[in-house]
């Protein structure tokens, strides 16, 4: 697993992509999860408001 995390940091492609760590409330418990997306670099906003879209 290792090799491929290197083999894919040496192509470049790798810095296109950003993971995106939101945090979600429990409307039941009132507990904090957490949601993580690994997206484009073009659609992190799209992320962001769709986190906070179910959140609500």
């Amino acid at each position: 697993m290792a090799k491929k995390v290197v083999a894919t940091l040496k192509t470049g492609k790798g810095k296109e992509f950003s993971k995106v760590i939101t945090m979600i409330k429990s409307p039941k418990t009132g507990a904090y999860s957490f949601r993580e997306v690994i997206t484009h670099n073009d659609h992190i906003k799209d992320a962001i408001d769709a986190a906070k879209a179910a959140n609500q």
